[in-house]
């Protein structure tokens, strides 16, 4: 990177990727050249060959990525695409969206927002640890400055797009609310259908000889045969039975207990009911069939109708705060969590004893009615307790509470390290008694508390929580921004308590 007129970013440690590039083109020589001689395409040279030019495919474009930055705009390019150019009279803002992998992995991108609502997003800079966290910033600054100089951007601010911001777009958690949605009608479809096929297994007879042959799949035949050879399998891979003749089939995939039951040469005894086997019998072991009943399959259908309403209580909230700016943090699902939790309670036993609808009988009809009332109850409760609350309305709940003069301790901690909150040790505010302190406990006692030079400071404004403020800080807090003596601080606390720390403070 480059501090002057221009501003490069390019892969870091391009020398590995260089290296591991030319394997590729070297594997692939290899795979085509060996696969040309033998003709074969399963051969270890040859697969190992494509191993590795799929690997140096990979690096080859990672070490084609850049992004420039001029007077003019931005101008990304790629291998697989061509040179994409952005003026920065058509560039809104500059923002770090964070992405996660896997295992909660953490990568931060530069996003671009263009003044006609679009979004692109850079492949350059990345950030995936704390080690290049400096390099990140530094490069996404460079770009800021040039667009604070070329263009005009809507805000002064760096916006940080996290999982729990407005701005986190809804079709991931909505496509996951349908699928799940789709699987429970699928499931309750079946629900009649299993159960009809299982009570016709366990009410069928055996034929006989004045059973007509169009009624014969439904009757029981029985029929001799012999084991050829058993296979139990091991994992995940399924038991199997051969018998001799391949009569009455080849092959019947059975379960591994049931084939460790069966040895070659055993004389057997086999039912077949709609022309396939479902039971197979000798002496005292027995394989039967499982038939899946119509309890089960309404249980499914249950939890996934209500594992739906997780994600479906994401795109809820998403569209409780699409006015809001999209860096500010959403209130948490959990409330709903509980609705679902207190519902399952109630429902998948319901479900369980009455598959097929609910009886006349007044006792499961009094517990769907009685369960049904608690959880619109408790529906109602999560939609109040995930209301967005504004900072004006924090500050007016606030507005006639009595000062006390007892210690009183709040959670409520300053997001930067100062000289009354050295390494950010500090987790909660002692008011009353004395002056206001931090402290590492929640009392009693002043024990480690640490003066708030409240002199130095002066309020700059109360605000909602932002992505940028980190994810250890609660959801339903505020931030108010603090000047220290020319430096900027952020108090973090819930809406009530963070009113009273300010009053306190005489800000």
């Amino acid at each position: 990177m480059t501090t002057g007129r221009e501003v490069s970013c390019r892969p870091h440690h391009r020398r590995p990727l260089w290296f591991v590039a030319g394997l590729g083109a070297a594997g692939a020589a290899l795979a085509g050249g060996r696969l040309a001689y033998s003709g074969e395409l399963v051969d270890g040279w040859v697969l190992g060959g494509l191993l590795v030019a799929l690997v140096g495919a990979v690096c080859w474009y990672a070490v084609t990525v850049g992004v420039t930055a001029d007077a003019n705009g931005l101008e990304s390019r790629s291998l697989s695409r061509r040179r994409r150019r952005m003026r920065w009279q058509d560039i809104a803002d500059l923002r770090v969206y964070v992405q996660y992998g896997r295992h909660g992995e953490e990568y931060l991108r530069v996003e671009v927002v263009l003044r006609d609502g679009r979004t692109r997003r850079l492949p350059l800079p990345v950030s995936g640890s704390r080690s290049d966290r400096a390099a990140f910033d530094e490069e996404l600054e460079a770009f800021r400055a040039l667009h604070r100089r070329h263009g005009a951007p809507e805000s002064d601010h760096l916006a940080v797009i996290s999982k729990r911001t407005a701005g986190r777009g809804s079709a991931v958690p909505l496509g996951l609310c349908v699928l799940l949605l789709a699987g429970a009608g699928l499931a309750a479809w079946f629900v009649p259908v299993t159960g009809a096929t299982k009570e016709a297994w366990t009410s069928a007879v055996p034929c006989t000889a004045a059973t007509p042959s169009a009624e014969r799949a439904e009757c029981l035949t029985t029929l001799p045969a012999v084991i050829a050879r058993t296979e139990v399998g091991e994992g995940k891979r399924s038991s199997s039975l051969y018998f001799a003749d391949d009569r009455p089939l080849d092959r019947l995939t059975v379960s591994r207990e049931g084939a460790r039951g069966f040895r070659p040469g055993d004389h057997v005894e086999v039912t077949l009911w709609r022309e396939q086997v479902r039971v197979v019998a000798r002496g005292d072991h027995v394989w039967r069939e499982h038939f899946t009943s119509a309890r089960s399959v309404a249980v499914v259908a249950a939890a996934c109708a209500l594992a739906a309403g997780w994600p479906g209580a994401r795109v809820l909230l998403l569209r409780r705060g699409r006015r809001l700016p999209d860096d500010e943090v959403l209130p948490s699902a959990l409330p709903f969590t509980g609705v679902i939790v207190v519902t399952a309670l109630w429902l998948l036993p319901l479900c369980y004893l009455h598959p097929m609808g609910l009886p006349a009988s007044p006792a499961p009809l009094t517990w769907a009615v009685a369960g049904s009332l608690a959880t619109l109850g408790l529906l109602a409760l999560a939609w109040r307790a995930t209301s967005v609350r504004t900072v004006r309305e924090a500050t007016a709940a606030t507005a006639a509470r009595e000062p006390s003069d007892r210690d009183v301790f709040l959670a409520a901690r300053f997001l930067e390290a100062t000289d009354y909150n050295p390494n950010g040790f500090g987790t909660h505010i002692v008011l009353g008694g004395g002056a206001p302190a931090v402290t590492p406990h929640s009392g009693p006692g002043r024990f480690a508390a640490k003066r708030i030079p409240a002199r130095r400071l002066t309020a700059k404004g109360v605000r909602r929580l932002r992505g940028s403020d980190g994810e250890t800080v609660p959801r339903s807090w505020h931030i108010a921004e603090l000047d220290d003596a020319g430096r900027p601080v952020r108090l973090a606390a819930a809406p009530d308590d963070l009113a009273r720390i300010v009053r306190a403070l005489g800000l």
